[in-house]
């Protein structure tokens, strides 16, 4: 549940700031008017997350076992991908990210009604697509139970929350850092989907070595305790795991990590602690 709602709350705040920063735009450039059309690429790009996220649910479902293994091996690597980039990006943009939005926003107003509903629901879709698809990765090797989508709900929920307080100048919270420990924590939870996604390619047959273990700590980290079932749901850490699954989340996970903890070679400004206007 934690890693589901992390993901809820990362990618939702990242939607949440874009989306704050057109509307603080146009509500501080007398533009008012043009709010419907921000709102009407929103819904659109939060309909099309829906249905992404849907249609993979409805293909994965829809499979012989071998071919859903693969599905989910190729989704499961395609998250990493996606949340690697993502992380990476958000770390060297952020600082800038309110003042690039600005500029597109303007360049769309000049166009017309319908540049501003393409642009909002590109500035969304991209966050809500990358949501989509790394939620339904992380699920997949969880229980059958409601505690994912509800980790996402609340996640999203804290986001909107967040976002909202922000506009308003309620809150004051340092984005740079908030952003620095979600993605490491992001990059903890996107070796666990890479390991899973190695398990599914060995469950599918394309990699030999599914019964040939790593190590066994069963005896302490029994999967079905509440230890277990945690470090399995949050992380995918498995008593159990082959010797390709620990390799494959080690040869992720430190270099990642060591690119990712790098010092940013950028002039020191003060970080952003709300969306601009």
């Amino acid at each position: 549940m934690f890693a589901s709602y992390l993901i809820g709350l990362r990618e939702g705040l990242e939607a949440t700031l874009v989306v704050s920063v057109l509307i603080a735009f146009l509500v501080k450039s007398d533009r008012k008017d043009k709010l419907p059309q921000v709102w009407t690429g929103v819904a659109a790009a939060v309909a099309l997350s829906v249905g992404f996220g849907a249609l993979l649910t409805f293909t994965a479902a829809n499979l012989g076992h071998m071919g859903q293994e693969l599905f989910d091996a190729i989704t499961s690597l395609l998250a990493v991908a996606f949340v690697t980039w993502m992380i990476f990006w958000m770390r060297r943009t952020a600082r800038a990210l309110s003042g690039e939005l600005r500029g597109k926003l303007s360049d769309a107003l000049q166009m017309g009604s319908l540049a501003v509903v393409v642009m909002a629901f590109l500035a969304v879709a991209r966050e809500g697509l990358e949501t989509a698809l790394l939620f339904f990765a992380a699920v997949q090797g969880a229980t059958a139970t409601m505690d994912p989508l509800l980790g996402i709900a609340l996640g999203l929920l804290t986001s909107v929350v967040i976002g909202w307080g922000l506009y308003k100048s309620a809150l004051k919270i340092n984005l740079t850092k908030f952003f620095t420990w979600t993605g490491l924590l992001l990059i903890l939870v996107a070796a666990g989907i890479f390991k899973y996604g190695v398990h599914d390619l060995q469950e599918a047959n394309i990699l030999p070595g599914l019964s040939s273990y790593a190590f066994d700590i069963s005896a302490v980290l029994p999967a079905d305790s509440w230890y277990g079932a945690l470090l399995s749901g949050m992380l995918n850490i498995t008593p159990q795991p082959s010797i390709a699954e620990a390799v494959a989340w080690i040869v992720y996970l430190v270099p990642t990590l060591f690119l990712f903890l790098l010092p940013q070679r950028v002039k020191t400004t003060p970080a952003s602690t709300a969306p601009a206007a």
